[in-house]
């Protein structure tokens, strides 16, 4: 069996032991389209209705999204990405930089017909996300959610030693970064999917994206929000850098909507999944009626 088929089986398994019955009842298909590049990129989608897309951080795959993914689905029509290099998509030896990456994001909202979608991204896919706005415009973007990045990074030397430490202790060091993303994981046998599926990104991919956070950028997202015209919540966790971000959107951006969700690491969708859909659908339900 290989690994991207064995990490989705554990998967289910892992959620079936802590999800609400009533997520268990929601099919999840699983979809595939193929970049400009000729790279088949993966995701998951449920339900009917207005789009609701989902991008994971680095190395993490569509799976993460699974609370918001059956309990959106009511309602929406939702859709999470395996970016590529991740989970269940192909895993080329190119295209790991962020206007690729970006250009991915765009060309699965074209592939899914064009609809303007709720785009929600963490991490990672922040600023990729943002990337793909600013060099290709929001005609397919009904609202953006930013979840946990920093937007301005000052010192993004402070990734180099992980840059270090994927090449030299990659596998001692992904298990530790897992435990650290989540503050109430669901259960260990969770936290073991989430390391597989973390580990089957190829290291080389791994490395060069963070090498590209520290070379390429872009570190400040300033103008790629400045020069958003649709609707932005931002959405932070309680670690103490976070904090702080969040307080420097509501200063610089004070007209967008900041939330901070309690007692959470940097997976705070993982770790309080009825908060974070809560505040999403709360900020989905504002957009119907403007």
């Amino acid at each position: 069996m290989r690994r991207p088929v064995l990490v989705a089986a554990l998967f289910v398994v892992a959620w079936m032991s802590t999800s609400r019955p009533a997520w268990t009842q929601t099919q999840v298909t699983s979809g595939q389209f193929e970049t400009s590049d000729g790279v088949k990129l993966h995701y998951l989608e449920a339900g009917s209705g207005p789009l609701l897309v989902f991008v994971p951080g680095w190395t993490m795959p569509a799976e993460i999204w699974d609370p918001q993914i059956r309990h959106f689905a009511a309602t929406h029509r939702v859709v999470a990405l395996d970016p590529r290099g991740h989970g269940r998509s192909e895993k080329p030896d190119h295209g790991y930089y962020p206007s690729r990456r970006a250009q991915d994001i765009g060309e699965l909202l074209e592939h899914l017909g064009g609809q303007p979608a709720v785009v929600v991204s963490w991490s990672l896919g922040v600023l990729e996300t943002l990337v793909y706005t600013q060099e290709h415009g929001t005609g397919y973007v009904r609202a953006l959610v930013l979840v946990d990045w920093d937007l301005v990074d000052d010192e993004p030397e402070h990734f180099t030693s992980r840059f270090v430490a994927l090449q030299v202790e990659r596998e001692d060091w992904t298990r530790e970064f897992v435990k650290v993303i989540f503050r109430n994981p669901p259960s260990e046998a969770y936290l073991e999917t989430i390391t597989l599926a973390a580990l089957s990104v190829p290291t080389n991919a791994t490395a060069i994206m963070i090498a590209n956070i520290i070379l390429m950028g872009p570190n400040d997202l300033s103008s790629a929000v400045d020069s958003l015209d649709r609707p932005a919540l931002f959405v932070y966790s309680s670690l103490d850098w976070a904090v702080v971000a969040a307080e420097e959107v509501r200063q610089h951006w004070p007209k967008a909507k900041v939330e901070i969700i309690k007692e959470t690491s940097h997976a705070l969708f993982v770790d309080q999944p009825e908060r974070f859909n809560q505040v999403l659908g709360e900020f989905i339900a504002n957009l119907a009626e403007q």
